[in-house]
């Protein structure tokens, strides 16, 4: 796994080379600035109310007014561990839904990018079937909606567990590889379509390949930190990178034996 994991990353570095050598960057820019603008409007407004939510609850229940009292002992410190833990496991529960709503919106764009991808590393064109290009946006639609699912399950097991002092903390790092993970399903399920896969044979597929979802899906997210730019860049990138990451140095599509 740790070795497709690096895989996975080092696509993102011949995606950059491969997008400029190409000429890709229409692609890239313009779906980038309308993620980015929804991104940020939507970011600002879970914090907002995530710290609402939080405090909220506290006074309702009581727990507020008592930690205040005990603010300076090791309960205190206890609640602040715990409660940036919450916090953080809710921004990966909000990150996924606002993750699968663009993956949704953007799903045409995203086939579209992955087939022009395709055809220039095999060298080939792929004659546009409106036909198929439908049922290709179905197919990465319906996908976002499964992986949602199983995530939601998942996100709302750890979001239990993050309650619990020490074993709190170590919940954030499973949720961002869980949210990596499903980040790079998506993705990696457009070249799968694309090879006639169904949605089983996809899923036994990735599955054994789940490195190169995880990595794909890693620098998705580290790319986050470069604001403004990175926010722009991240979406059209992992589409790029994963398509890549499928492919030997001769352009070859991985086999594995289902």
């Amino acid at each position: 796994m740790l070795k497709e994991i690096i895989i996975a990353i080092r696509a993102y570095v011949k995606a950059h080379q491969f997008i400029a050598e190409n000429r890709l960057w229409k692609w890239i820019v313009i779906p980038g600035i309308l993620y980015a603008l929804l991104f940020y409007a939507s970011l600002h407004f879970f914090w907002i109310t995530s710290k609402g939510v939080i405090e909220y609850g506290l006074t309702e229940t009581g727990i507020g007014p008592w930690l205040m009292d005990h603010k300076e002992s090791l309960w205190g410190l206890i609640f602040v561990i715990v409660r940036v833990g919450v916090q953080l496991i809710l921004f990966f529960f909000y990150f996924s839904f606002f993750k699968y709503l663009f993956l949704i919106v953007g799903s045409p764009v995203f086939v579209y990018l992955n087939a022009k991808t395709e055809a220039i590393i095999e060298g080939k064109e792929y004659p546009f079937n409106f036909k198929q290009f439908c049922k290709d946006v179905w197919r990465g639609i319906s996908i976002a909606f499964r992986n949602m699912a199983w995530q939601t399950v998942y996100s709302l097991s750890i979001l239990i567990l993050s309650f619990i002092p020490i074993i709190g903390l170590a919940t954030v790092v499973l949720a961002f590889f869980v949210e990596c993970y499903y980040l790079g399903f998506s993705m990696l399920d457009y070249s799968c379509e694309r090879r006639k896969m169904s949605p089983s044979r996809s899923y036994a597929f990735i599955t054994r390949h789940q490195g190169l979802a995880i990595g794909n899906g890693i620098v998705f997210y580290m790319m986050h930190l470069f604001l403004v730019v990175g926010w722009i860049l991240a979406p059209s990138y992992a589409v790029v990178a994963s398509t890549l990451s499928l492919h030997d140095k001769k352009g070859n599509f991985i086999r594995t034996p289902l």
